[in-house]
């Protein structure tokens, strides 16, 4: 017997894991019909142990049989999958590059419509909307604000976020080309800055399942950012079909800057529009 082949099969009970991992997932999509199949498994399997641990539980089948069963249960461990790192203006030359290369190619549109697919807790919704707010063409886009979560949406319609957050937020908004004082923008209230609600005014939130929810309308530009680094290679190439079904010709995919079309079967179909921002247009 080869004693290298020997050592690279996983043991037994890693084996036995995985099975109930994927019985796990498999029994949440039937049962409730949220859909982590395909997420990264190394991603899911440190949320189901941290789960565990905090349930105080022996094994992941016991996770299952609670989550199953425990409508509580299962919205905590929801919670876990659905990870939520955000921040107005987050890295700023993105922003940057759809105010002077992506918002001037569609001011004689009479509509544009804005899909922000993952949209978490809002800050990037509320930056664009400054953004576009800034550039002239506030009244006449609609943006879409979709993510998995309808907890999590509920506190994206808020436009509430840390005070303390806005040093880091006045950077990014200086940094991304931004005209005015972004102070001008929120209203101070305790520990927490409340941003102008008009900002909002044409924002249309809903939630959206990208795993297995369809395409619901089209988009001049869909911005996806930090999302699919989560999703395993069939999910992403799902997902990649969704947004090109999604997007009108000439229409504009924003992805964050550790993802690419560069493996996807729709990727001949986009030109590069700024390969270090991976903005990518849409030809045909």
């Amino acid at each position: 017997m080869d004693i290298s082949k020997k050592a690279e099969q996983p043991s037994y009970d890693e084996q036995l894991e995985k099975i109930e991992i994927t019985l796990l997932l498999e029994g949440i999509f039937q049962r409730y019909g949220f859909d982590f199949r395909n997420y990264v498994y190394s991603s899911m399997r440190r949320r189901i142990r941290h789960r565990i641990r905090i349930e105080n539980l022996n094994n992941i089948s016991a996770l299952q049989e609670k989550v199953l069963h425990d409508q509580q249960a299962m919205e905590s461990l929801f919670a876990d999958f659905c990870i939520h790192v955000t921040e107005m203006f987050r890295d700023p030359g993105f922003f940057l590059a759809l105010r002077t290369k992506i918002l001037p190619l569609l001011k004689d549109k009479p509509l544009i419509r804005i899909w922000s697919a993952g949209c978490a807790s809002g800050e990037e919704v509320f930056s664009m909307a400054i953004l576009l707010l800034e550039e002239g063409l506030h009244d006449k886009t609609m943006i879409y604000a979709t993510d998995m979560s309808s907890k999590i949406i509920e506190k994206a319609k808020q436009g509430v976020f840390p005070l303390s957050k806005m040093k880091l937020y006045t950077q990014n908004y200086i940094n991304s080309g931004g005209t005015r004082s972004f102070s001008d923008y929120y209203k101070v209230i305790d520990d927490n800055a409340i941003f102008t609600p008009s900002l909002v005014r044409k924002v249309i939130y809903a939630q959206h399942n990208l795993a297995s929810d369809e395409s619901f309308n089209e988009f001049d530009i869909i911005i996806c950012r930090n999302v699919l680094i989560y999703f395993n290679r069939v999910l992403q190439e799902k997902v990649h079909k969704l947004f090109y079904d999604s997007l009108c010709v000439q229409g504009f995919l924003g992805l964050g800057n550790k993802e690419t079309l560069d493996f996807s079967d729709v990727a001949h179909c986009y030109d590069s529009v700024d390969i270090k921002e991976k903005i990518y247009r849409k030809y045909k």
